[in-house]
Protein backbone atom coordinates (compact mmCIF):
# COMPACT_ATOMS: atom_id res chain seq x y z
CA UNK A 1 0.00 0.00 0.00
CA UNK A 2 1.83 3.43 -0.87
CA UNK A 3 1.72 6.51 0.69
CA UNK A 4 -1.46 7.96 0.31
CA UNK A 5 -3.61 5.28 1.08
CA UNK A 6 -1.70 4.31 4.09
CA UNK A 7 -2.19 8.55 5.06
CA UNK A 8 -6.06 8.11 4.38
CA UNK A 9 -6.30 4.79 6.52
CA UNK A 10 -5.59 6.49 9.49
CA UNK A 11 -7.47 9.38 8.93
CA UNK A 12 -10.44 6.84 8.37
CA UNK A 13 -9.18 5.16 11.49
CA UNK A 14 -9.04 8.62 14.01
CA UNK A 15 -12.55 9.61 12.66
CA UNK A 16 -13.94 6.03 13.22
CA UNK A 17 -12.20 5.47 16.49
CA UNK A 18 -13.40 9.71 17.21
CA UNK A 19 -17.27 8.72 16.35
CA UNK A 20 -17.00 6.08 18.59
CA UNK A 21 -15.99 8.17 21.28
CA UNK A 22 -18.20 10.95 20.51
CA UNK A 23 -21.55 8.63 20.68
CA UNK A 24 -22.29 9.41 24.21
CA UNK A 25 -22.50 12.61 24.55
CA UNK A 26 -24.35 13.16 21.04
CA UNK A 27 -27.16 10.90 21.94
CA UNK A 28 -27.46 12.52 25.27
CA UNK A 29 -27.91 15.75 24.18
CA UNK A 30 -31.53 17.40 23.29
CA UNK A 31 -32.42 17.20 19.43
CA UNK A 32 -31.43 20.43 17.60
CA UNK A 33 -28.95 21.36 19.70
CA UNK A 34 -25.27 20.53 18.77
CA UNK A 35 -22.15 19.99 21.04
CA UNK A 36 -18.84 20.58 19.35
CA UNK A 37 -18.01 17.14 18.84
CA UNK A 38 -21.50 17.13 16.54
CA UNK A 39 -19.71 20.14 14.99
CA UNK A 40 -16.55 18.02 14.10
CA UNK A 41 -17.30 14.81 12.76
CA UNK A 42 -20.32 15.92 10.69
CA UNK A 43 -17.47 17.44 8.05
CA UNK A 44 -15.53 14.80 9.18
CA UNK A 45 -18.28 11.57 7.79
CA UNK A 46 -18.49 13.86 4.43
CA UNK A 47 -15.15 13.53 3.78
CA UNK A 48 -15.24 9.52 3.87
CA UNK A 49 -17.82 9.62 1.78
CA UNK A 50 -15.06 9.28 -1.57
CA UNK A 51 -12.91 6.49 0.26
CA UNK A 52 -15.94 4.18 0.14
CA UNK A 53 -16.04 4.04 -3.30
CA UNK A 54 -12.61 4.62 -4.13
CA UNK A 55 -10.55 2.80 -1.31
CA UNK A 56 -13.35 0.50 0.27
CA UNK A 57 -10.87 -1.98 1.74
CA UNK A 58 -9.90 0.94 4.04
CA UNK A 59 -13.10 0.57 6.18
CA UNK A 60 -12.58 -2.81 6.89
CA UNK A 61 -9.34 -2.24 9.22
CA UNK A 62 -9.15 -3.91 12.55
CA UNK A 63 -12.07 -6.28 12.60
CA UNK A 64 -14.47 -3.80 10.51
CA UNK A 65 -14.34 -1.22 13.25
CA UNK A 66 -15.20 1.69 10.47
CA UNK A 67 -18.22 0.15 9.38
CA UNK A 68 -19.64 -0.85 12.87
CA UNK A 69 -19.84 3.25 14.01
CA UNK A 70 -20.89 3.49 10.72
CA UNK A 71 -23.92 1.20 11.52
CA UNK A 72 -24.03 3.71 14.55
CA UNK A 73 -23.97 6.98 12.50
CA UNK A 74 -27.08 6.23 10.82
CA UNK A 75 -29.24 7.00 14.01
CA UNK A 76 -27.30 10.36 14.46
CA UNK A 77 -28.81 14.16 13.32
CA UNK A 78 -29.65 14.02 9.70
CA UNK A 79 -26.49 15.52 7.90
CA UNK A 80 -24.18 12.52 9.93
CA UNK A 81 -26.63 10.25 8.96
CA UNK A 82 -26.87 10.83 5.55
CA UNK A 83 -23.41 10.65 4.71
CA UNK A 84 -22.77 7.35 6.88
CA UNK A 85 -25.62 5.65 5.00
CA UNK A 86 -24.23 6.63 1.77
CA UNK A 87 -21.14 5.06 2.78
CA UNK A 88 -22.53 2.02 4.01
CA UNK A 89 -24.82 1.79 0.65
CA UNK A 90 -21.05 1.92 -1.33
CA UNK A 91 -19.81 -0.54 0.76
CA UNK A 92 -22.13 -2.76 0.11
CA UNK A 93 -20.44 -3.58 -2.70
CA UNK A 94 -18.03 -5.14 -0.96
CA UNK A 95 -19.33 -8.78 -0.18
CA UNK A 96 -17.45 -9.36 3.15
CA UNK A 97 -18.89 -6.19 4.25
CA UNK A 98 -22.28 -6.83 2.81
CA UNK A 99 -22.58 -9.65 4.87
CA UNK A 100 -21.90 -8.29 7.90
CA UNK A 101 -24.26 -5.41 7.78
CA UNK A 102 -27.24 -7.78 6.50
CA UNK A 103 -26.92 -11.08 8.78
CA UNK A 104 -26.99 -7.97 11.51
CA UNK A 105 -31.41 -8.78 12.33
CA UNK A 106 -30.80 -5.55 14.84
CA UNK A 107 -29.40 -3.88 12.58
CA UNK A 108 -31.41 -4.32 9.88
CA UNK A 109 -34.81 -3.64 12.21
CA UNK A 110 -33.41 -0.22 13.35
CA UNK A 111 -33.60 0.55 9.24
CA UNK A 112 -36.92 -0.70 9.52
CA UNK A 113 -37.64 1.43 11.83
CA UNK A 114 -36.44 4.52 10.36
CA UNK A 115 -37.58 4.07 6.91
CA UNK A 116 -41.13 4.09 8.49
CA UNK A 117 -40.85 6.82 10.60
CA UNK A 118 -43.14 9.22 8.41
CA UNK A 119 -40.44 12.19 9.11
CA UNK A 120 -37.65 10.51 8.60
CA UNK A 121 -35.44 12.88 6.07
CA UNK A 122 -33.04 10.09 4.83
CA UNK A 123 -35.56 7.68 4.12
CA UNK A 124 -34.88 7.30 0.02
CA UNK A 125 -31.32 6.65 1.11
CA UNK A 126 -32.13 3.63 3.86
CA UNK A 127 -34.18 2.18 1.03
CA UNK A 128 -31.65 1.69 -1.27
CA UNK A 129 -29.57 0.57 1.56
CA UNK A 130 -32.46 -2.15 2.03
CA UNK A 131 -32.45 -2.71 -1.50
CA UNK A 132 -28.69 -3.39 -1.69
CA UNK A 133 -28.59 -5.56 1.78
CA UNK A 134 -30.86 -7.63 -0.26
CA UNK A 135 -28.28 -8.88 -2.22
CA UNK A 136 -27.45 -11.21 0.80
CA UNK A 137 -29.84 -14.12 0.62
CA UNK A 138 -30.35 -14.01 4.17
CA UNK A 139 -32.05 -11.17 4.22
CA UNK A 140 -35.21 -12.79 2.86
CA UNK A 141 -35.53 -13.09 6.98
CA UNK A 142 -37.54 -10.07 6.58
CA UNK A 143 -40.40 -11.67 5.38
CA UNK A 144 -40.96 -13.09 8.98
CA UNK A 145 -39.89 -9.84 10.76
CA UNK A 146 -42.63 -8.55 13.04
CA UNK A 147 -42.60 -5.15 14.37
CA UNK A 148 -45.47 -2.48 15.37
CA UNK A 149 -46.51 -0.33 12.25
CA UNK A 150 -46.63 3.46 12.74
CA UNK A 151 -50.58 4.46 12.96
CA UNK A 152 -49.63 6.82 10.42
CA UNK A 153 -49.11 3.51 8.27
CA UNK A 154 -52.31 1.88 8.67
CA UNK A 155 -50.23 -1.32 8.30
CA UNK A 156 -50.09 -4.62 10.33
CA UNK A 157 -47.12 -5.65 12.38
CA UNK A 158 -45.11 -7.31 9.30
CA UNK A 159 -42.55 -5.95 8.47
CA UNK A 160 -42.59 -6.54 4.73
CA UNK A 161 -46.12 -5.57 4.64
CA UNK A 162 -45.26 -2.04 5.99
CA UNK A 163 -42.60 -1.90 3.06
CA UNK A 164 -45.07 -2.38 0.51
CA UNK A 165 -47.70 0.28 1.98
CA UNK A 166 -44.70 2.43 2.14
CA UNK A 167 -44.04 1.92 -1.69
CA UNK A 168 -47.48 2.40 -2.58
CA UNK A 169 -47.80 5.54 -0.37
CA UNK A 170 -45.09 7.16 -1.50
CA UNK A 171 -46.20 7.37 -4.93
CA UNK A 172 -48.01 10.09 -4.08
CA UNK A 173 -46.43 11.51 -1.09
CA UNK A 174 -48.84 11.23 1.05
CA UNK A 175 -46.87 9.61 3.66
CA UNK A 176 -43.59 10.76 3.76
CA UNK A 177 -42.61 14.51 2.07
CA UNK A 178 -38.66 13.84 1.61
CA UNK A 179 -39.47 10.24 0.01
CA UNK A 180 -40.37 8.69 -2.77
CA UNK A 181 -39.39 4.99 -1.85
CA UNK A 182 -38.68 3.78 -5.18
CA UNK A 183 -35.90 1.70 -4.52
CA UNK A 184 -37.92 -0.57 -2.40
CA UNK A 185 -39.36 -2.22 -5.68
CA UNK A 186 -35.40 -3.32 -5.82
CA UNK A 187 -36.04 -5.30 -2.83
CA UNK A 188 -38.78 -6.74 -3.50
CA UNK A 189 -37.35 -7.61 -6.59
CA UNK A 190 -34.39 -9.80 -4.75
CA UNK A 191 -36.84 -11.02 -2.46
CA UNK A 192 -38.54 -12.45 -5.05
CA UNK A 193 -35.80 -14.82 -6.58
CA UNK A 194 -36.88 -17.14 -3.21
CA UNK A 195 -39.84 -19.03 -3.22
CA UNK A 196 -40.62 -17.45 -0.53
CA UNK A 197 -41.05 -13.93 -1.34
CA UNK A 198 -42.57 -15.35 -4.25
CA UNK A 199 -45.55 -16.95 -2.21
CA UNK A 200 -45.84 -13.67 -0.53
CA UNK A 201 -46.02 -11.65 -3.52
CA UNK A 202 -49.11 -13.99 -3.98
CA UNK A 203 -51.09 -14.02 -1.12
CA UNK A 204 -53.85 -12.39 0.02
CA UNK A 205 -52.80 -10.80 3.10
CA UNK A 206 -55.64 -10.92 5.95
CA UNK A 207 -55.17 -7.35 7.53
CA UNK A 208 -56.44 -5.69 3.72
CA UNK A 209 -57.38 -8.91 1.85
CA UNK A 210 -55.03 -7.89 -1.26
CA UNK A 211 -52.79 -9.53 -2.94
CA UNK A 212 -49.70 -8.16 -2.75
CA UNK A 213 -48.57 -8.20 -6.48
CA UNK A 214 -51.65 -6.64 -7.26
CA UNK A 215 -50.01 -3.38 -5.38
CA UNK A 216 -47.03 -3.42 -7.70
CA UNK A 217 -48.57 -3.98 -11.36
CA UNK A 218 -50.10 -0.67 -11.42
CA UNK A 219 -46.83 1.26 -11.34
CA UNK A 220 -45.55 -0.41 -14.62
CA UNK A 221 -46.11 2.70 -16.34
CA UNK A 222 -45.36 5.40 -13.65
CA UNK A 223 -43.21 8.21 -14.38
CA UNK A 224 -40.05 6.95 -12.01
CA UNK A 225 -37.39 4.46 -13.90
CA UNK A 226 -36.26 3.30 -10.98
CA UNK A 227 -40.22 1.99 -9.45
CA UNK A 228 -41.12 1.14 -13.20
CA UNK A 229 -37.72 -0.89 -13.15
CA UNK A 230 -38.40 -2.69 -9.91
CA UNK A 231 -41.60 -3.54 -10.61
CA UNK A 232 -40.91 -4.88 -14.04
CA UNK A 233 -37.82 -7.36 -12.28
CA UNK A 234 -40.68 -7.92 -9.55
CA UNK A 235 -43.53 -8.98 -11.77
CA UNK A 236 -40.91 -11.12 -13.51
CA UNK A 237 -39.28 -13.16 -10.69
CA UNK A 238 -42.67 -14.26 -9.52
CA UNK A 239 -44.04 -15.35 -12.70
CA UNK A 240 -41.54 -18.20 -11.99
CA UNK A 241 -44.72 -19.65 -9.94
CA UNK A 242 -45.54 -21.52 -12.58
CA UNK A 243 -48.65 -23.15 -10.74
CA UNK A 244 -49.69 -19.26 -10.03
CA UNK A 245 -50.35 -18.62 -13.74
CA UNK A 246 -53.95 -19.28 -14.06
CA UNK A 247 -54.12 -16.28 -11.14
CA UNK A 248 -51.96 -14.12 -13.14
CA UNK A 249 -54.10 -14.60 -16.19
CA UNK A 250 -57.26 -14.66 -14.82
CA UNK A 251 -59.30 -10.55 -15.28
CA UNK A 252 -60.77 -10.98 -11.94
CA UNK A 253 -57.65 -12.02 -10.19
CA UNK A 254 -53.84 -10.37 -11.04
CA UNK A 255 -55.12 -9.88 -14.19
CA UNK A 256 -51.09 -9.21 -15.39
CA UNK A 257 -51.43 -9.06 -19.19
CA UNK A 258 -52.74 -5.09 -19.54
CA UNK A 259 -50.04 -3.93 -16.95
CA UNK A 260 -47.34 -5.84 -19.31
CA UNK A 261 -48.76 -5.25 -22.75
CA UNK A 262 -49.13 -1.58 -22.38
CA UNK A 263 -45.76 -0.27 -21.49
CA UNK A 264 -44.70 -1.98 -24.70
CA UNK A 265 -46.99 -0.78 -27.00
CA UNK A 266 -46.64 2.34 -28.97
CA UNK A 267 -49.42 4.36 -31.14
CA UNK A 268 -49.17 1.99 -34.14
CA UNK A 269 -52.31 1.20 -35.74
CA UNK A 270 -53.55 -1.82 -36.21
CA UNK A 271 -56.31 -3.30 -38.79
CA UNK A 272 -59.76 -3.95 -37.39
CA UNK A 273 -59.53 -7.54 -37.27
CA UNK A 274 -56.24 -7.22 -35.03
CA UNK A 275 -57.48 -4.28 -32.77
CA UNK A 276 -60.87 -5.97 -32.27
CA UNK A 277 -59.24 -9.14 -30.80
CA UNK A 278 -57.16 -6.99 -28.43
CA UNK A 279 -57.88 -6.40 -24.75
CA UNK A 280 -60.08 -3.61 -24.23
CA UNK A 281 -57.00 -1.56 -22.87
CA UNK A 282 -55.34 -1.68 -25.38
CA UNK A 283 -58.10 -0.92 -28.46
CA UNK A 284 -57.89 2.72 -29.70
CA UNK A 285 -55.08 4.48 -27.81
CA UNK A 286 -53.99 7.89 -28.16
CA UNK A 287 -52.22 8.65 -30.98
CA UNK A 288 -49.30 10.19 -28.41
CA UNK A 289 -48.82 7.22 -26.68
CA UNK A 290 -45.49 5.59 -26.06
CA UNK A 291 -43.98 2.84 -25.07
CA UNK A 292 -41.48 2.92 -22.23
CA UNK A 293 -38.48 4.40 -23.15
CA UNK A 294 -36.27 2.09 -21.63
CA UNK A 295 -35.45 -1.22 -23.46
CA UNK A 296 -34.11 -3.03 -20.38
CA UNK A 297 -37.60 -2.74 -19.12
CA UNK A 298 -39.68 -3.29 -22.29
CA UNK A 299 -37.23 -6.67 -22.59
CA UNK A 300 -38.17 -7.44 -18.99
CA UNK A 301 -41.88 -7.37 -19.96
CA UNK A 302 -41.99 -9.46 -23.12
CA UNK A 303 -39.98 -12.18 -20.89
CA UNK A 304 -42.47 -12.28 -18.44
CA UNK A 305 -44.90 -12.70 -21.36
CA UNK A 306 -42.49 -15.41 -22.32
CA UNK A 307 -43.09 -17.03 -19.14
CA UNK A 308 -46.52 -16.90 -18.92
CA UNK A 309 -46.57 -19.01 -22.42
CA UNK A 310 -45.41 -22.26 -20.73
CA UNK A 311 -48.81 -23.15 -19.98
CA UNK A 312 -51.07 -23.96 -22.75
CA UNK A 313 -53.94 -21.97 -21.57
CA UNK A 314 -51.36 -18.70 -21.13
CA UNK A 315 -50.12 -19.42 -24.90
CA UNK A 316 -54.00 -19.89 -26.52
CA UNK A 317 -55.13 -16.74 -24.19
CA UNK A 318 -51.92 -15.04 -26.13
CA UNK A 319 -53.27 -15.70 -29.24
CA UNK A 320 -56.77 -14.76 -28.60
CA UNK A 321 -56.25 -11.81 -27.32
CA UNK A 322 -53.61 -10.68 -30.63
CA UNK A 323 -50.47 -10.20 -28.45
CA UNK A 324 -48.34 -11.20 -31.41
CA UNK A 325 -49.32 -7.96 -33.74
CA UNK A 326 -48.06 -5.58 -30.53
CA UNK A 327 -44.59 -7.86 -30.18
CA UNK A 328 -44.49 -7.42 -33.51
CA UNK A 329 -44.57 -3.40 -33.69
CA UNK A 330 -41.99 -3.71 -30.56
CA UNK A 331 -39.75 -5.80 -32.75
CA UNK A 332 -40.12 -2.91 -35.44
CA UNK A 333 -39.39 0.37 -33.45
CA UNK A 334 -37.41 -0.61 -31.16
CA UNK A 335 -33.96 -0.77 -31.96
CA UNK A 336 -32.03 -2.92 -29.24
CA UNK A 337 -30.31 -6.42 -29.86
CA UNK A 338 -31.82 -7.57 -25.90
CA UNK A 339 -35.28 -6.34 -27.12
CA UNK A 340 -35.98 -7.97 -30.43
CA UNK A 341 -34.37 -11.42 -29.32
CA UNK A 342 -37.14 -11.49 -26.90
CA UNK A 343 -39.75 -10.36 -29.19
CA UNK A 344 -38.58 -13.41 -31.77
CA UNK A 345 -38.30 -15.99 -29.25
CA UNK A 346 -41.80 -14.91 -28.15
CA UNK A 347 -42.92 -15.33 -31.51
CA UNK A 348 -41.42 -18.37 -32.35
CA UNK A 349 -43.66 -19.97 -29.08
CA UNK A 350 -47.10 -18.46 -30.24
CA UNK A 351 -46.48 -18.47 -33.85
CA UNK A 352 -45.86 -22.42 -33.82
CA UNK A 353 -48.76 -24.97 -34.52
CA UNK A 354 -49.04 -26.73 -30.66
CA UNK A 355 -48.99 -30.83 -29.56
CA UNK A 356 -50.63 -32.30 -27.25
CA UNK A 357 -49.69 -31.68 -23.60
CA UNK A 358 -48.26 -29.34 -21.76
CA UNK A 359 -44.53 -28.82 -23.29
CA UNK A 360 -43.71 -25.63 -21.52
CA UNK A 361 -41.77 -23.79 -24.29
CA UNK A 362 -41.91 -20.59 -22.42
CA UNK A 363 -39.87 -21.50 -19.94
CA UNK A 364 -37.84 -23.91 -22.36
CA UNK A 365 -37.32 -20.50 -24.93
CA UNK A 366 -36.62 -17.74 -22.50
CA UNK A 367 -33.70 -21.05 -20.63
CA UNK A 368 -33.59 -18.49 -17.16
CA UNK A 369 -34.27 -19.64 -13.60
CA UNK A 370 -33.72 -17.92 -10.68
CA UNK A 371 -30.89 -16.97 -9.41
CA UNK A 372 -29.44 -17.12 -5.27
CA UNK A 373 -26.28 -15.74 -4.07
CA UNK A 374 -24.70 -12.35 -4.94
CA UNK A 375 -22.67 -10.61 -7.53
CA UNK A 376 -19.18 -9.90 -5.97
CA UNK A 377 -18.92 -6.90 -8.58
CA UNK A 378 -18.71 -3.01 -7.55
CA UNK A 379 -21.58 -0.98 -9.10
CA UNK A 380 -21.11 3.04 -9.42
CA UNK A 381 -24.73 4.05 -10.20
CA UNK A 382 -28.16 3.70 -8.78
CA UNK A 383 -28.97 1.15 -11.34
CA UNK A 384 -31.01 -2.23 -11.56
CA UNK A 385 -30.00 -4.40 -15.02
CA UNK A 386 -33.33 -6.52 -15.51
CA UNK A 387 -34.36 -7.78 -12.44
CA UNK A 388 -31.67 -6.46 -9.71
CA UNK A 389 -29.23 -9.74 -10.42
CA UNK A 390 -32.42 -12.02 -9.69
CA UNK A 391 -31.94 -14.70 -12.01
CA UNK A 392 -29.45 -16.09 -14.26
CA UNK A 393 -29.11 -17.46 -17.87
CA UNK A 394 -28.29 -21.35 -17.72
CA UNK A 395 -25.57 -20.72 -20.42
CA UNK A 396 -24.57 -17.21 -19.82
CA UNK A 397 -24.76 -16.52 -15.58
CA UNK A 398 -22.45 -13.70 -15.68
CA UNK A 399 -24.04 -11.27 -18.06
CA UNK A 400 -27.10 -10.11 -15.85
CA UNK A 401 -24.73 -9.13 -12.81
CA UNK A 402 -23.67 -5.75 -13.95
CA UNK A 403 -24.90 -2.85 -12.45
CA UNK A 404 -27.68 -4.46 -10.38
CA UNK A 405 -26.81 -2.72 -6.98
CA UNK A 406 -27.30 0.76 -5.85
CA UNK A 407 -24.41 2.91 -5.16
CA UNK A 408 -25.38 6.61 -3.87
CA UNK A 409 -21.73 8.39 -4.48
Amino acid sequence: MGRVAMEDKSYIIKVAQYAHGSRRSIYDIPQGHLLSSELIICPAVENLVPYSVTQPAIFKTNELLPVKDLKLLVRDYEKIARDATTILINLTADQDILEYLASDHDFVKILLGRVTNPSEPNANLISMLLANLAKYDELKDILTIERPAPQELASNNKAIDQLLDLFVKGADGTYNKAADFDYLSYLFADLAKHKEGRQYFLAKQEYDGVVPLTKLVVFTEHKSFVRRKGVASTIKNVAFEVDAHPSFLDEDEINILPYLLLPISGSEEFTEEESLGMLPDLQLLPPDKRRDPDPSIIQTHIETLMLLTTTRHGRDLMRQIKVYPIIRETHLHVEDDGVREACERLVQVLMREEEDGEVGEGMKALEKIPRTGTSSKPFGKPQISAGAGSWAQRDESQDDDDDDRVVEV
